[in-house]
């Protein structure tokens, strides 16, 4: 079992052999941008262009990140590999640069936020069957489906929770 020291309100570490989980700073934001574009197009093979785009604007008008809870993954360097964002019990964004996804990293993340935050529930694209799997098989259960997305995009959603 990993434990999470809790320096203070501002940073979180949980060391690993290869990874340290600390809370994101609003000046990184920007790097939180280009892995959630980088996951995006290695994992939601649905999404068309426009799709990208507009997903990528509107996180950014409406102040996604500032919006939850943000928490990432740093490498030995320092460097951001991917982040998670929480509201109360909710998983609401995991996402892991294309190049450190099957790494540990996304587990490391999700275990952090289940042991750490106590998140028991998360929406996914149904889409995005990586993504269910790995949800699925960290022992979430699917507890209902929405035909649309949050932006009402036909892009259906499961709601998920921890059983």
């Amino acid at each position: 079992m990993q434990t999470y020291d809790y320096v203070d309100q501002s940073i979180i570490r949980m060391t690993t052999a290869t990874y340290t989980i600390s809370k994101v700073k609003p000046e990184e934001h920007d790097i939180l941008f280009d892995i959630w574009e980088s996951s995006v197009r290695a994992t939601h093979h649905f999404l068309k262009e426009e799709n990208i785009l507009f997903f990528k604007q509107t996180i950014h008008e409406h102040k996604y990140f500032e919006m939850v809870e943000l928490a990432c993954v740093r490498n030995d360097n320092g460097q951001i590999l991917g982040f998670l964002g929480t509201n109360e019990d909710c998983l609401e964004m995991l996402f892991i640069h294309a190049d450190a996804i099957g790494k540990g990293i996304g587990k490391t993340l999700l275990n952090y936020a289940i042991d750490g935050v106590k998140v028991n529930k998360v929406d996914v694209n149904e889409q995005n069957e990586q993504a269910v799997g790995f949800y699925l098989h960290h022992g979430f259960k699917t507890l209902s489906r929405s035909e649309l997305d949050g932006t009402g995009k036909p892009f259906p959603i499961l709601h998920m929770v921890l059983k």
